[in-house]
């Protein structure tokens, strides 16, 4: 297990990895640190066929204000070139966290601003507290949210990231599931418990097949022709069919008992 300063990762005996943002004193704000590690944490996942499904937190009050201030700072004096190659380091984040081959699930408290709003939208499920804030607020200091903007478009679709984009104005957990941002959102002193409640529902499904899942909705709503998807959701569907993680939850079904990837019954 890697050493890391700014992250946690936990796995547990299920395939569950959490991964835990682990700079509360500073809202877990991320720096050119926290990008690198972040990168390689994903790898990690990424090559550990134990893991099932990855959790996405923070530690502390917030799951993240954004970019941390003296990075900021200190990226104000860099150069283009030295400016390009932070921004290179971000988008490989982003993309690392979208092209995971497991289920990834976000869950926001507190602030999610600027770049973290980027890292819950690149997730494939987010859940969150009805009383967490976010903030796509870039232009309010003449930036703009550039590498996060594809993974953010698609969570809240061109219409909305539009008036938030443009409008850095503040928006609750409440109305991020309403935007379709977030897929619930719950009190505060409930979310423990709806996470669960999804962890749950996730564990379920084979791992196998939630892999195949993934691929699948991304080669659906790839830029492929119509014929092109069609030849490779009919092959996605008869090489499951025969896998052997297909046949156990077939035979599992016919036979009205749990098939082997989940818990056993208590």
């Amino acid at each position: 297990m890697a050493d890391y300063q700014t992250l946690e990762l936990c796995i547990d005996h299920q395939g569950l990895a959490t991964l835990w943002l682990n700079r509360p004193d500073k809202h877990n704000a991320f720096d050119a640190q926290m990008i690198t590690e972040l990168t390689g944490a994903l790898e990690q996942v990424r090559e550990n066929p134990r893991i099932r499904l990855l959790v996405l937190r923070g530690r502390g009050k917030h799951f993240s204000a954004g970019a941390d201030l003296a990075w900021m700072q200190a990226s104000a004096a860099l150069d283009l070139a030295a400016n390009l190659a932070d921004a290179q380091a971000l988008a490989a984040l982003m993309h690392a966290l979208h092209n995971l081959p497991m289920p990834t699930l976000a869950l926001v408290h507190g602030a999610a601003y600027g770049g973290a709003l980027g890292l819950v939208s690149a997730c494939d499920l987010a859940i969150g507290a009805a009383d967490a804030r976010f903030c796509l607020s870039e232009v309010r200091i003449g930036l703009i949210p550039a590498v996060i903007s594809p993974f953010v478009v698609k969570a809240m679709g061109e219409r909305q990231a539009r008036r938030y984009m443009l409008t850095a104005e503040p928006f609750s957990g409440e109305q991020a599931a309403r935007l379709g941002l977030l897929h619930e959102a719950a009190p505060l002193a409930e979310l423990e418990a709806v996470l669960a409640r999804w962890v749950n529902h996730l564990l379920l499904g084979s791992p196998q097949a939630l892999r195949a899942c993934k691929q699948l909705l991304a080669t659906v709503v790839s830029e492929r022709s119509g014929e092109q998807v069609r030849q490779y959701t009919e092959t996605a569907i008869a090489r499951i069919r025969v896998s052997d993680e297909g046949q156990e939850g077939l035979r599992a079904f016919l036979e009205k008992r749990r098939p082997a990837w989940q818990e056993p019954n208590p």
